[in-house]
């Protein structure tokens, strides 16, 4: 029996049956229709369609969020560094932070025909969970840690609280934080739990409206900072999620003749190369984004050759580097 014919029986689409043997999208009403007839009939796809299409291809998908993002070039720049030497090409797919779009690409790979995928992960919808679960060849996730699945990921927590801690131990009392959607587990959660924790850590009580969430860019930060710095009490030190959003924060501080540090501490995550060449210069940690690149392509390659079935996930450490940003410190000796 071929698919035609089974098609016809069981009342579908020849489409239909492809997507359920190939596990796409399909609605439940065809499902069971479709399930209803492999019963009737023990219909299944030949093994020889079934090989050709696992064929090696010696391509690899890579989703990244955001093409012009300096952690995503340099996850990238690993991936490529690993993968090209074993002769492998990368089909790039920038998906502009559009969640839609990274899920119409991950079904884009696969339904179509890569040995693999590496997805630069920012927020999984159930969606989300719902694609990758089906995905027919081995898939590695880049920034986030998704249990069941191979993940490269950071210590965000570890991070936020070393930066918050370098601050407050320079004699900050009043600190306030600029963070992205808590949907991002990694950047937007882990980093705002590191810096509460290292607030209450050291006996302080947060202010009310002394967090703020915004956008991945400079001017987001930049509205924030704003926006913290114009009350009647104002923070002494900032602790942002990423170092776009700290040099939108420093921008407005330098604009409005509020010294940094003398009056403000700011600090960061990302140790982007703006921010080493920014006046002053910012405080950060240095991610090894190009080192997960490299992890990635290996457990990617790891899996290709062996296919073991079993997961690793691999948490890569942060180092702080102390710049201009909070280098002058002790607020309670400029204030005698």
């Amino acid at each position: 029996m071929n698919i035609s014919e089974f098609a016809k029986i069981a009342g579908v689409s020849k489409s239909a049956v492809s997507r359920y043997f190939n596990d796409g999208y399909l609605s439940e009403d065809k499902r069971e229709l479709i399930e209803k007839a492999i019963k009737q009939t023990g219909y299944s796809p030949s093994i020889s369609a079934r090989a050709s299409k696992n064929r090696v291809t010696k391509l690899v998908g890579v989703i990244i969020p955001k093409l012009s993002s300096e952690s995503c070039a340099r996850a990238v720049e690993g991936i490529s560094e690993i993968l090209g030497a074993e002769g492998y090409e990368l089909l790039l797919v920038n998906t502009a932070n559009d969640y839609s779009r990274e899920i119409s690409s991950l079904e884009l790979f696969r339904s179509n025909r890569v040995d693999g995928v590496i997805l630069l992960a920012t927020v999984f919808t159930e969606l989300h969970i719902s694609v990758l679960k089906k995905m027919r060849v081995p898939t590695v996730i880049v920034g986030q840690e998704l249990h069941g699945f191979n993940c490269v990921c950071h210590n965000d927590y570890g991070a936020a609280y070393a930066l918050t801690s370098l601050m407050l131990d320079k004699g900050a009392k009043d600190p306030a934080f600029i963070g992205v959607t808590l949907d991002d587990l990694a950047a937007g959660k882990a980093r705002r739990e590191g810096f509460e924790n290292a607030v209450r850590d050291h006996g302080i009580n947060l202010r009310h409206g002394f967090t703020e969430t915004a956008q991945f860019d400079m001017a987001s930060g930049y509205d924030k900072a704003a926006h913290l710095l114009s009350g009647r009490i104002k923070p002494d030190c900032i602790f942002c999620a990423t170092d776009t959003i700290a040099l939108g924060a420093m921008s407005f501080c330098r604009e409005k003749g509020i010294a940094i540090p003398e009056d403000i501490m700011i600090s960061s995550v990302g140790d982007s190369k703006i921010g080493r060449f920014s006046v002053p210069s910012l405080t950060t940690a240095h991610f090894h984004y190009k080192t997960s690149g490299i992890n990635a392509a290996e457990l990617l390659l790891h899996d290709l050759k062996h296919g073991d079935g079993v997961t690793r996930t691999m948490r890569l450490d942060y180092t702080v580097i102390e710049r201009e940003s909070t280098l002058f410190g002790d607020i309670d000796q400029k204030q005698m």
